[in-house]
């Protein structure tokens, strides 16, 4: 399987240094977008870097690289996540305004009828933005707020994150046991 993962400017990239993390292991050959706000509120919010997360990937792109692969159609991916997905990508996506790699790629994945799933973290959420997500799900995407769920009985921080990641792989096909599942 190959997946694009863009990790957005939003508050949460760790949702989205698990979902890398989780793609290594399971073998799927990943690509990664790290936007110029994700870099910076990666190292304040983890203990991670920019130079990790690129070794955890197959193949890194600067956001601004509209020549890369992912900028095509023609490029072949499974499926492409944006997580977190900030309100402005999240606009981006919707209006089909295609400026940095992430809204490029997404805009190709969308017209490639692919997979393509957006994770915002927002809240509360105003009325345009609402209005995005509900252009960018009449358009194809997927919206999966970062919402985790507590019937698991989450113990700490890592169970909330892996709910959410579960999540997001639940609707890609990748088979994982982040959390336990709901039971009645």
């Amino acid at each position: 399987m190959r997946i694009l993962l863009s990790i957005g400017g939003a508050s949460g990239g760790i949702y989205g240094i698990r979902l890398l993390e989780e793609f290594k292991k399971t073998g799927a050959e990943t690509y990664l977008i790290l936007s110029d706000g994700a870099k910076k509120i990666i190292e304040h919010e983890t203990n991670y870097n920019v130079k990790d997360l690129e070794r955890l990937a197959d193949f890194y792109y600067e956001n601004n690289d509209i020549f890369a692969g992912p900028a095509s159609g023609s490029f072949k991916l499974d499926a492409m996540v944006i997580c977190p997905c900030s309100m402005k990508t999240l606009s981006a996506v919707a209006n089909g305004y295609g400026d940095t790699l992430t809204s490029r790629a997404a805009f190709c994945i969308l017209k490639e009828e692919r997979k393509l799933i957006l994770v915002p973290r927002e809240t509360p959420i105003p009325l345009p933005s609402i209005q995005n997500m509900e252009k960018a799900r009449l358009s194809g995407a997927t919206i999966l707020p970062a919402m985790p769920g507590f019937y698991h009985k989450p113990k700490k921080i890592e169970d909330l994150v892996d709910f959410v990641v579960g999540k997001i792989l639940d609707q890609i096909g990748i088979n994982h046991s982040l959390f336990k599942r709901w039971k009645y």
